[in-house]
Formats: structure tokens, sequence, C-alpha cells
């Protein structure tokens, strides 16, 4: 897999957020051309993006902003964590209190509360910037 791709409303507040979570921020670009329009489908297209890395460099996240034509919802502005699709991406942490509570100063909101699976996970789920789900996994004991 080469990346993730999420379509946020404002550019700045997601990379902000992914950055805190430890993500680095490889470039940024703005799209445009036959080349997307053929590949999204649509016409005109025009697009800023922030290509994230995970800290080890294995993983990538590409966040994407539409100038033109512009994003649409196609349900709620919070969609449940039911809603059919991409559901959430997760990560893990080696503090899950300390990554919520650094989350939560860039707009991150719990969707429940933190878990604990047996003796070998905590986990929770909270929604970041343009609703995007992230799910974090504190490996214990």
């Amino acid at each position: 897999m080469d990346n993730v791709a999420i379509v946020v409303d404002d550019l700045e507040a997601a990379v902000a957020f992914f950055l805190e979570l430890g993500l680095e921020l490889e470039g940024e670009a703005v799209v445009e051309g036959v080349v997307a329009d053929q590949m999204t489908g649509l016409d005109g297209v025009r697009s800023a993006i922030a290509m994230m890395r995970t800290p080890d460099g294995h993983g990538k996240l590409e966040l994407t902003k539409f100038l033109a034509p512009v994003a649409v919802t196609a349900g709620p502005d919070a969609p449940p964590p039911n809603t059919l699709g991409l559901h959430r991406v997760m990560f893990a942490v080696d503090d899950i209190d300390d990554t919520v509570a650094r989350l939560r100063r860039h707009g991150g909101e719990l969707l429940g509360g933190i878990a604990q699976y047996e003796n070998a996970y905590r986990l929770c789920d909270l929604r970041g910037p343009s609703g995007i789900i992230v799910a974090l996994a504190e490996r214990i004991g």
C-alpha cells in the first residue's frame, strides 16, 4: 500500500493534528490538470495536498483539500462510526492519555472513552478535523 487519502475542509488544521500525533510532513503540492481529472472522474480538479509519513517511514497519509470542484458532504456532518465506507485510521501510541490530551488541543474529541482490551491494549476512537475518526492503541502488559 502506498497511502490512504482523506479529504478535509481545513488542510492546515488536519496537518497540525497529524503532526501532533507524530506523523511527519513529507511534502505539499497543488494537483490539477488532465491526470487529476482522469483519475477522479471529475472535471476541473484543483486540490491542495499534504503528504504525511509515519515515524517508521512505512505508512503515508495524503490529506487533500479540494479547491475545485469543492468537496461535498455525503451525509451528516459527523457520521457515526458504523457508516459504510472508510471507518478510521488507527495509530499505535506509547501513552494514550498524553496523546489524547495533545490531540484535544487540536480539536480531537473522544467518541466514547478509553477502553482496555484484556491485559493487552488500551484503545479509543476520537474525531479530529473534518470529522476524521482516528483510533489509538497503546500496548500494555
